[in-house]
Parts: structure tokens; sequence; C-alpha cells
């Protein structure tokens, strides 16, 4: 790796360790596998005290398992350094496959891969310790996976990445992006967003840059994270024929695609699905084409007047991704940017074309997902769902927001958080998170925070939708402690305990059986407690 030359190095270097009140790091073993060490936080209460008779009651509170994307950051016995990078925790089984070797293709053999039996260990959490049926079996995961319902992004040059999974049956995901840009940002400062999308819940981290040092920020992203990361090649592509799309080539985009799998990217993101015929139908948008990706290849077609090259090497594109098992995100190009250009022909024509692409890249053994709008109003999000799933095969759908109205500026990772519930319960697979800065600037290290957390939220209530087994443990434990004022409780199990404790520092002054926002005398929990002395 290139080395970091900043002041801020040492700085990052003691600051890296992640921690999380209330909490400590855990590892359970597989049982295909029993060297398998999948990594959890598990959140400790303290007692449920009542007073009975002027006797002091202690009941002893189990603690909480809590499904923890923090990697080795939050791991007190390892010792981080980020110019040697994360401990490679995949490498042993990488070397004992043979190329090609993809998790689909395994899959379809029959074989339960060692990232199969962590996933669904993640997946369940300790389900089995408190007697919660669960449908999510190693070799569940594996039909899965090789049915093209799920998708395990893990190429065999990023082992330091822990194995999860993205598809309809799991829990909802969410991505992150983070990136550079020619105006702002440095290494330093990617490196730094990444842990922090690491601590705060995000599954995967898309880098999207598009300023100086690409591949070194991207190297340096790929040797510290924990989770999958994600790119959009073509924006390196670009920058290679210096921003002019008419002078991109199927060369340069196919060699920038081996760089990038050479360096360890998990997926990509590639806009095949836009068809020079299609791209006309955009034309009449209120707000045309919204999409980076989208508007390169399509000013490539229409200048050219020729099919793009990412749908005429589609098979070699995949026969490049197979190799090093790197899945293909069916990038949505034509996507609406506003409620009112939604589920118009541009968008799903273009759904309909990455339908046709799923099926041949299975046929190829590489793993793939669709992404999807966008903005679009609450009474049309069902039907992007129901036309993915008809269309796209049962692939997994991953969508950004979509945002439910455009009159929120600085507030959009709300108004696309509500549509992302709604999406994520009728069977979206995983959610690309949307921060404050959306369309008005790159987000900052506390944009990322707000978004991640914003999202977890989403996903999470689309969990308990949808019935995933145990979602509710978390919920139940919180509601139980604030119920008993077990206030510390009710900070650790909160997504942002950090933030849950600032604000009620600010306005109680000790751990009383009620806040500022009803004191004591109108503190409805402390009322009902009473109800129980009325009955004696």
């Amino acid at each position: 790796m290139t080395e970091i030359k900043s002041h801020n190095q040492y700085i990052m270097n003691n600051n890296i360790k992640i921690t999380y009140p209330g909490s400590e790091k855990v590892y359970m073993p597989g049982t295909i596998y029993p060297e398998l060490r999948v990594g959890m936080r598990r959140v400790n209460l303290t007692p449920t005290v009542v007073i009975e008779k002027g006797e002091k009651i202690m009941t002893e509170n189990a603690p909480v398992y809590v499904y923890d994307t923090s990697g080795p950051y939050s791991d007190p016995a390892v010792d981080i350094d980020l110019q040697k990078g994360l401990p490679k925790l995949r490498q042993p089984w990488i070397d004992k496959r043979q190329t090609g070797d993809t998790q689909m293709a395994l899959a379809k053999r029959g074989i339960i891969t060692q990232e199969m039996e962590y996933v669904a260990i993640r997946e369940n959490m300790n389900c089995a310790e408190l007697g919660i049926d669960t449908y999510i079996t190693p070799e569940f995961v594996r039909s899965e996976v090789a049915a093209g319902r799920a998708v395990i992004p893990a190429n065999v040059n990023h082992p330091e990445a822990e194995p999860m999974i993205i598809g309809t049956n799991f829990l909802v995901k969410i991505n992150t992006n983070i990136g550079n840009s020619h105006q702002n940002s440095s290494i330093e400062e990617e490196v730094e967003k990444a842990v922090w999308s690491c601590k705060w819940g995000g599954d995967t981290l898309m880098d999207l840059s598009t300023g100086t040092n690409i591949h070194e920020t991207r190297e340096w992203i790929l040797r510290n994270c924990p989770v999958p990361v994600g790119t959009v090649p073509m924006y390196q592509a670009f920058e290679k024929v210096n921003g002019k799309a008419e002078d991109l080539t199927w060369e340069i985009f196919r060699d920038t695609l081996i760089e990038q799998c050479e360096q360890g990217v998990d997926y990509f993101t590639i806009h095949c699905g836009i068809r020079l015929k299609n791209v006309p139908l955009s034309q009449g948008r209120l707000t045309g084409m919204v999409s980076r990706g989208g508007s390169i290849i399509s000013k490539w077609c229409k200048v050219h007047q020729k099919e793009s090259f990412l749908y005429e090497h589609f098979d070699d594109i995949c026969d490049i991704c197979a190799k090093y098992d790197v899945a293909i995100s069916l990038g949505d190009g034509l996507r609406p940017g506003s409620t009112f250009d939604a589920n118009d022909a541009a968008q799903f024509a273009e759904l309909d074309t990455m339908g046709e692409l799923v099926e041949r890249a299975w046929e190829k053994n590489v793993q793939a997902f669709i992404e999807g709008p966008g903005h679009v109003p609450m009474h049309k999000i069902k039907a992007n769902m129901d036309r993915q799933i008809e269309k796209c095969h049962g692939a997994p759908f991953y969508t950004l927001g979509p945002l439910v109205t455009d009159i929120a500026p600085a507030y959009d990772h709300i108004t696309s958080a509500i549509g992302a519930s709604m999406i994520g319960w009728y069977g979206t697979a995983m959610l690309c998170y949307v921060t404050p800065k959306e369309h008005l600037a790159l987000p900052n290290k506390d944009d990322v925070r707000t978004g991640v957390v914003t999202y977890k939220i989403a996903a999470h209530a689309a969990d308990l939708a949808k019935g995933h087994p145990g979602a509710t443990i978390r919920d139940n434990a919180l509601s139980k402690a604030r119920y008993d004022f077990r206030w510390k409780d009710q900070f650790h199990l909160a997504l942002d305990p950090e933030k849950a404790l600032e604000y009620y520092k600010t306005s109680n002054r000790t751990e009383g059986e009620f806040c500022t926002m009803c004191g004591p005398n109108f503190c409805a929990a402390r009322i009902s407690h009473s109800l129980k002395d009325c009955e004696k």
C-alpha cells in the first residue's frame, strides 16, 4: 500500500478502536466448520430491582446479542495497524479452492462453504439458546445462493471481509456510500468514514470516489474494511478518458474491472441495462437522467449510435467477475430522480432488461442483484417491488430509499427512510443509505453516522414486519428496561447509545423514575407500577 503521509496518521492509528457501552465482543463457533469464530456484540444488562415489604428484590436480565459489523475494531485482543491492514479472516478458506469456485458455483454443487455457515450463525445470533425457531440453516443459505435469491459478496482478494448475505429471506442490510471528489476529502478521511460506518452498522460500503488518488483510496479502504466493498467502475474509467464519455472503450472499461478485481472489490455497480432504444424514454421527464453512470453510458450510446459496450460485452464482464467471485449489482441508470417520474416507461424498460441479464450472470455462476429507485411516492412503491420480483426472477433488490417526497432538502435521510422501511417490508434485500447532505454536498463523518443510524431504523422496522427470527428480542429488552427505569440499559441497547445518553443528560440530573418529558407526577410508567400496589 502507498504510505499515507499526513500529520493525521498518528491520530487515526491511535483512535481507530471501536467501543460500545455496556457491551463486549463475543464469538460463536461453527458446527460444520468448528474453527469458525463468528463475531457479535453482547449487551450485558443490569438486574430489575423492586422493593417489596421493604426488601430489595433483584431479578437478572439476560444479555442481548446484537448483529455486529465492526469487525476486529471492537475486539480488544486485536491490535489495529492501518499500515498492515486487518487480519485475513477468509484466506485459509480461499486457498483451498479453485479459480472460478464462486459461492454460487459451489452452492449449485451442493457444497456448504465456510461463508455460508458463517452467515447462518450471524443471521440467527443466539436464537437456539433462546428457544426461537429459525429456518436459516447453512443448508438454507446454500439453497438461496444456488437459486440466485441471495448473494454473499466475497472477492477472493478481499479476505479481510467478514461474510454477510443479501437476500429477501434474511435481515435487511444497508449500504453506506463514501468517496472523495475533486473538491473535497482525503484518503485519511475516507478510511475514517469507512470505519465509522462499520461502527454504526453499515453492512456494505461503496467507494464512489471521483477525485484524485482513486486507486490508492480504494486500496486503503479495502485493506482496512471488515465489510464487503462495492464500486462503480465507470467512474474510474471516465477519469481515464478525462471526462469525455465518447472516448470510452470496452478495453478501457475491461482493464478497469480487472484492476479493481485484483484489488479486492466485492461487487460492481454496472449500468448494463441501458439500451440505445430506451435512452430517449427519459427525455420527457421532469428531471431527466440522474444517475452518473447511467448518463455517461447513455451519452456514449447517443454519440456513437451504438448499443452500449456494457450490454454487448456482458458475458465478458461475467467471465471476469467469475474468476474473482465478484458480484454484479445491475445499476439502475434510468431510475427516477423525482416522484413525478416514478414508475415511468424508461425505469421499467431498464428493469426488464436487468431480468434478462441476471439470468445470463447466473449461467456463468456469477452472483447478481438488482438496483432500484430512487424517488417514488408511497402509493407506487409496492408496484416496484412486485415488478422486480416478476421480471428479475427473485434476484435480491437493492434500492436507494426510495424518497417519498421531494420537498425536504437537508432532511432526505428521513424522506428516504420512510420509503426504505416500506420497500424493505415488501421484500427489498438491501437499502442504500441517504444522508442529510443528499443533493446538497459530500457527506462528512457526522452525516455518515446520521445516515447509517436512520437506515438501521428503516431496516429493523422491515425485519420486524417480515417476522425475521429473533427480530423482536432487542425491542422487547429495551422496552422492559424503559418500564423498569433501567436507564443505562436503555442507552446500551439503543442504535445510537451515545446520542441517547447525551439527550438524557441535558435535562436529567439523576436516574429517577421519570424524565423531563413528563416529570414525576405525569410519568405513565411510574403510575402503571403503582397500580400493582393497589391490587395488593
